[in-house]
């Protein structure tokens, strides 16, 4: 299996799956062990310590929005607080995410009502610390054709990042180089103060 056969089975897999129940399921160890392990055999060299998680939902039940995840321990372990690099997959069309984002849940905690407003105005100020990846990772906003908290806060939690459509997950190459651009910009937002003077927390 390779990265782009492990978003491509996700996208086309993931709709029917939500209609069997999640413990135990086939796509739900793909999504928290065979991709998380192709993201982590893609990433680049010299690229130690960092996590790779994947959710397909808690408990009992689907997300909304499945997602794998890249973390920096010394920025978050957690797609809850911090920023962090993640696959989204809409839950309206054929197509998965590649965003470096905000946590959702801690600026829902902080924020109430508020917190998708928040995510969305700090959003232009990241970009602004990353203005030379604007080029390489174009996509500043996203949807995932969703309804709920989570997912709208996800959108509003995008600062940037890359869309594919089903046929771009054919291109290993382009998937590889894209990763370690995402991940050059998350260490690059780490060097020049991470989310501090934006929205706390």
């Amino acid at each position: 299996m390779s990265l782009g056969h492990a978003l491509r089975r996700i996208i086309r897999e993931y709709p029917l799956a939500r209609l069997d129940p999640l413990p135990g399921h086939p796509l739900a160890h793909v999504i928290r062990r065979g991709a998380p392990d192709e993201v982590r055999a893609a990433l680049p060299a010299g690229a130690p310590g960092l996590l790779v998680k994947g959710s397909p939902g808690r408990g009992l039940h689907w997300a909304a929005v499945p997602w794998i995840a890249v973390f920096d321990p010394a920025v978050t372990t957690s797609a809850t607080q911090g920023f962090y690099l993640v696959y989204l997959f809409p839950a309206d069309r054929e197509a998965v995410h590649l965003s470096l984002a905000q946590g959702t849940v801690a600026a829902i905690r902080a924020h109430g009502m508020r917190a998708e407003a928040a995510l969305r105005a700090d959003g232009p100020r990241l970009r602004a610390r990353l203005s030379d990846f604007a080029e390489r990772l174009p996509a500043t906003a996203i949807g995932l054709g969703a309804a709920g908290e989570l997912p709208r806060g996800y959108e509003a939690a995008h600062i940037l990042g890359v869309t594919y459509a089903l046929a771009a997950l054919d291109d290993e190459r382009r998937l590889r180089r894209d990763l370690a651009t995402g991940l050059d910009a998350y260490r690059a937002l780490k060097a020049r103060g991470g989310l501090a003077g934006l929205h706390p927390p």
